[in-house]
């Protein structure tokens, strides 16, 4: 999951003065003022995130709460994932698709016993919020919850950090939730993000963010990180960013995402279809696509970036970039973006067309680094 840049910044997230104080560089980002990177700068932020623990402010993303008791069936209704049989404090990956099958966003849902958690990106928040209140009014309460704000410690020694604040979280796994104690403030945690790295995902009451965000970067091993290490983080862990990667006119399968498909929802599953887009994915699982996204690594030092057209060796054109920049952990470019499936084979030689220039770049397994999440 993550989120698009809009132009026209102004909403704040609580920690805005904090950042101020830390020395961000504050851009517009999704409608509001976020910290890009602060003094030690991208490169470092990055480096340091794999190797102990960062801090990111992602409180622009939107969190939701849906309750009543055909909650899980009602949001089945608009996503091709299992959710009636996700068990209480588990987490799952989900994408809201159209009735073409498009991609509307991806979002995370949680099983928070009583009630449904559902963390959705900044930029998509609205109109997601009116997707779920014009097909699901009536089958469940949909909450906005602007009263909280999110932050992610991600990173090796995130465990460590977390751990030594609420002892509980060292017992989870991998898309575990619960609730814990941190600064005071009752906080919805759940073991995810959105690196690559293992981590936690923490709501906090905004009144209480600051102090948790203080009391972790109190922490000898924690760091504060924007969002130009957050992107370059994401793309070597081989995760798309909505609107760039995926979007409306992209389903699952050709973005790669056959995976967050359930069993259960697919053909000869016992809750098979019945969400906007299934007869097309259906044929999509079954047929096949003609286009893939997937990873591609540039031959020369020059980043390939999001928009260069992907050409055969003679020149066709046969795919585009749509995400693409410095890999510090690998030390070279790394991209990601859609080839004809003819050329998605792992090994294949394409070039990217950049500024007029033809630089050599060969499709790549997916992530760049490898995972480290905590399965137990």
């Amino acid at each position: 999951m993550s989120d698009t840049s809009s132009a026209t910044a102004s909403a704040r997230t609580a920690l805005y003065d904090l950042h101020i104080e830390l020395g961000a560089k504050m851009v517009p980002f999704a409608g509001y003022d976020m910290p890009l990177q602060y003094p030690s700068g991208i490169l470092k932020e990055h480096k340091h995130a794999r190797a102990q623990a960062g801090l990111f402010d992602v409180s622009h993303m939107g969190q939701l709460r849906l309750s009543g008791p055909d909650a899980a069936a009602a949001l089945e209704s608009l996503v091709p994932v299992d959710i009636i049989d996700l068990p209480a404090n588990r987490q799952r990956y989900a994408v809201f698709t159209n009735p073409q099958g498009g991609i509307l966003d991806d979002l995370m849902v949680s099983n928070g016993g009583d009630h449904l958690f559902l963390v959705v990106n900044a930029a998509c928040k609205q109109q997601d919020t009116a997707h779920l209140r014009q097909h699901l009014a009536g089958r469940c309460q949909i909450e906005e919850l602007g009263d909280r704000s999110l932050l992610a410690l991600q990173g090796p020694a995130a465990a460590a950090v977390m751990a030594r604040l609420a002892p509980e979280t060292a017992q989870m796994v991998f898309m575990q939730t619960g609730k814990v104690t941190l600064a005071g403030a009752e906080c919805f945690i759940s073991r995810s993000g959105y690196t690559g790295e293992d981590g936690f995902e923490i709501s906090v009451p905004n009144a209480q963010a600051e102090a948790l965000a203080r009391l972790l970067l109190a922490q000898e091993e924690v760091a504060p990180i924007g969002l130009g290490a957050r992107d370059s983080l994401r793309l070597e862990a081989g995760l798309c960013l909505y609107g760039h990667d995926m979007d409306v006119s992209t389903t699952p399968v050709e973005a790669s995402l056959s995976w967050a498909l359930s069993k259960v929802r697919r053909a000869g599953g016992a809750r098979a279809g019945g969400y906007p887009g299934a007869a097309q994915m259906e044929q999509h699982l079954a047929q096949g696509v003609s286009r893939k996204r997937v990873g591609l690594l540039p031959l020369e030092r020059m980043p390939v970036r999001e928009g260069a057209e992907l050409v055969d060796a003679d020149g066709k054109v046969i795919g585009k970039v749509t995400s693409g920049g410095f890999g510090p952990t690998l030390d070279k470019p790394v991209a990601m973006g859609y080839v004809e499936t003819a050329f998605a084979k792992v090994g294949t030689q394409l070039h990217a067309l950049v500024r007029g220039k033809a630089v050599p770049v060969e499709v790549a397994a997916m992530p760049f680094t490898p995972a480290r999440y905590f399965r137990g």
